[in-house]
């Protein structure tokens, strides 16, 4: 029914009336759906590419046989399974400028915090740092599964020519972790184009349509606007453009294996 919806135009109420690819073209020739695009995709490319990191660090700190590592597996974990709704009312909360416990950190080192949420420069990354902290749990257990799946005999026998523990990681972990790698981008990728919830509670797509992101916008038209037509169009037009994303990450990955170097 989306599909027939993007291809009239409709309002959610009164009966649709058939445009053809009216909608599409309006969602191409639209300067705002361009800047929601670009948005959404520097908040992907922040936090897959930070996450990641952040993740496979932690993932390779906990599988070590540390003192609590079950207490910090579980820690790491929690807020995941925490709603992203509250998450962000949790978060919109640290970063007020009078009253948030961040800027309250900050100024006691004597250093000026910014405005967190009504900064252009600074609420994306605002609502980036906080996406990151609520995904880490998922990105780290799916990345300590594939660390705990790697025979410690490889490791043995790596030491035993001489390998330091940065070469071993380098040579060995990234290689053969590198299938689970890609799991963890793509599903990052996927969520991050995807992103809504805490734009819609941090910041609401400000300031000045700085943290406005696709499927904010495809809200907006369709429940603010009635204009549920066109929502859908633009609903389809992300749709392959995530389709897109991911056929691409999956043939680059495919041709690198084709090309000699290790998978799993």
């Amino acid at each position: 029914m989306s599909l027939y919806y993007s291809l009239t135009r409709f309002d959610g109420i009164s009966e649709p009336v058939f445009i053809g690819l009216l909608n599409y073209l309006k969602v191409f020739r639209n300067r705002e759906f361009w800047l929601s695009l670009g948005n959404t995709f520097c908040f992907t490319a922040g936090t897959v590419i930070a996450g990641t990191i952040i993740s496979l660090f932690f993932a390779v700190l906990l599988n070590k046989k540390i003192r609590g590592r079950g207490w910090f597996r579980a820690a790491f974990f929690l807020p995941y399974i925490v709603s992203y709704i509250a998450a962000a009312m949790v978060w919109q909360w640290m970063y007020q400028p009078d009253s948030g416990i961040i800027n309250v950190v900050l100024e006691a080192f004597g250093i000026t915090p910014p405005l967190w949420l009504g900064s252009t420069t600074w609420a994306m990354i605002a609502v980036i740092v906080m996406s990151i902290w609520k995904t880490l749990g998922f990105n780290l257990i799916i990345l300590l599964s594939g660390l705990q799946s790697i025979s410690a005999e490889l490791y043995e026998a790596a030491a035993l020519d001489g390998a330091t523990q940065v070469q071993s990681f380098f040579k060995l972990t990234v290689p053969l972790l590198k299938n689970t790698v890609l799991f963890v981008v793509l599903n990052s990728i996927i969520t991050g184009l995807q992103a809504f919830d805490q734009i819609y509670i941090m910041t609401g797509g400000g300031p000045l349509k700085s943290t406005q992101t696709v499927v904010y916008l495809i809200y907006q038209n369709s429940f603010l606007y009635f204009k549920q037509g066109y929502a859908s169009a633009m609903s389809y037009v992300l749709f392959a453009v995530i389709f897109a994303v991911g056929l691409i990450l999956l043939r680059v990955t495919n041709r690198r294996n084709e090309g000699g170097v290790g998978s799993v």
